[in-house]
């Protein structure tokens, strides 16, 4: 791997570890050693890369800097064309203009031999039939991105309906099945909403007062115990 090459992946581990990271394991995932990694970090320092950290304590890549482009590898351009597939043929319209668009400007940068791959139909991604739902899943991202809440009109599988305020935290896309996942103000409790039996929705103003990445990793933390998890909304 070219010096080059490796500052750039040193990039994308520091990108993907958003917080401080050992150096000990940036050398174990770019496979060299420690010694290389403090040397790298020196040179990237001097490039003007706002990296915080020293031996022996760890690194933190502070926003806003980046590396000359370098060319994306053959697996990197399919896995990106197959990941574009899924997102328009499983989600909303909206996100399947936007991975498109992604796909374009991608294009725009990379070296003109390796465009090619962005239509090199090496997968074929099918599509799930989606369920009917009044839910705009395009707003419901939006109400996320601003910590809002949103009130339903949810029906159970037995028929019964009720009103309920959520907090959104998450989308789910499976198979053919939209829902949301957010916190639930009637019981208190983080509960999964599935799409097709909300019957009515209102898009409020008012915030909900936590933060929505760490009422995300609460859920998830809940999930994987046992003996707190919470149930879909299928049945009251």
């Amino acid at each position: 791997m070219s010096r080059s090459h490796r500052l750039f992946d040193l990039m994308q581990v520091l990108r993907r570890h958003r917080g401080t990271v050992s150096g000990e394991v940036l050398a174990r995932e770019l496979g060299v050693s420690l010694r290389t990694i403090r040397r790298d970090m020196v040179t990237l320092q001097a490039m003007g890369a706002d990296i915080d950290g020293e031996p022996g304590v760890g690194y933190l890549l502070r926003p806003g800097f980046l590396l000359p482009p370098l060319s994306l590898t053959e697996e990197e351009i399919q896995a990106l064309v197959a990941g574009a597939q899924w997102v328009s043929r499983h989600t909303d319209d909206a996100l399947a203009c936007a991975v498109q668009n992604a796909l374009a400007k991608i294009g725009g940068v990379l070296p003109h031999d390796m465009r090619q791959g962005l239509d090199d139909n090496t997968f074929f991604v099918g599509g799930a039939e989606k369920g009917s739902t009044l839910l705009d899943l395009a707003q419901v991202r939006r109400a996320m991105r601003d910590q809002r809440k949103i009130h339903i009109t949810h029906t159970d599988q037995i028929g019964t309906v009720s009103d309920r305020t959520i907090w959104p935290i998450m989308l789910g896309f499976i198979d053919s099945k939209r829902s949301v996942a957010g916190w639930c103000e009637l019981h208190n409790e983080f509960r999964v909403f599935q799409a097709d039996h909300i019957l009515a929705v209102d898009f409020l103003d008012d915030r909900y007062p936590r933060n929505r990445r760490q009422l995300v990793r609460e859920w998830r933390a809940q999930e994987e115990h046992p003996c707190k998890k919470k149930k879909v909304e299928d049945g009251g």
